[in-house]
């Protein structure tokens, strides 16, 4: 059974992406702040299968941090074989209102910190031919307005998805999934107005679903040995069209 790191793993996309890996794997539930439904899910995933799921606290807001994460996930189980870096921080900054703190958690919760959790666990992930799954964004390469941040950082985070893949091959893969409109945004209230002209824009019609996130991510975790340093579009062919 390989032992999985999942970063951001207590709700939404992270938990989609916990269950659907726990079927054949043991999980490291990261959290930030959500102390009680990361608990709770790796209590549920225990009964389960005993002894299968963990929980470990970190804010992921330096280098030092990222790598202790890094260090308490591989003495779990003894090492991780696959990396989930999903952990994401989303708002809009519009251009004149963005402020130096943005830029850290933008920038730092989106390709920071899965550049120094990716750098701390190389070693661990080479050692059975592990891989990584970055979750991107279809934003990375079609900006949207007042989400400059957000969008510079996931374009980084592409280009580190690649830049990975070539430096830490042949021993370990690196992709991404780049989701479309999955889950529509916690932080601000979207309008079913703009939901639908989201929707309209869709040439499948309709918005996905968070199995359709994680099942993406399960193949390129454990189904695709030949293909690396791509990123997958999972956005009903959304991208085609913005």
């Amino acid at each position: 059974m390989r032992n999985v790191l999942i970063t951001g793993a207590a709700a939404r996309l992270g938990r989609a992406i916990t269950e659907e890996l726990h079927g054949d794997h043991r999980i490291v539930i990261h959290y930030r702040s959500s102390a009680n439904a990361a608990h709770a899910l790796a209590k549920a995933l225990n009964k389960v299968c005993r002894d299968s799921a963990v929980a470990l606290q970190s804010a992921l807001d330096s280098a030092d941090a990222c790598a202790d994460l890094a260090r308490r996930a591989e003495e779990v189980w003894g090492g991780i074989d696959v990396l989930v870096n999903n952990a994401s921080a989303f708002y809009p900054t519009p251009v004149g209102k963005a402020t130096e703190e943005d830029w850290d958690q933008l920038v730092g919760s989106n390709l920071k910190a899965p550049f120094f959790i990716s750098q701390a666990l190389a070693k661990t992930l080479a050692r059975n031919g592990g891989c990584i799954v970055n979750m991107a964004d279809i934003h990375a390469e079609h900006p949207m307005r007042k989400h400059t941040l957000y969008c510079a950082a996931k374009a980084g985070l592409v280009m580190l998805t690649k830049s990975l893949a070539l430096e830490l091959s042949p021993q370990v893969r690196v992709n991404a999934v780049a989701p479309g409109a999955i889950l529509w945004p916690e932080q601000e209230a979207t309008s079913e107005a703009k939901k639908m002209h989201i929707v309209r824009r869709i040439p499948l019609a309709r918005t996905g679903c968070t199995d359709d996130i994680a099942k993406t991510v399960r193949f390129l975790a454990c189904d695709a040995p030949y293909i690396s340093g791509q990123v997958i579009a999972v956005d009903g062919g959304r991208s085609l069209t913005i």
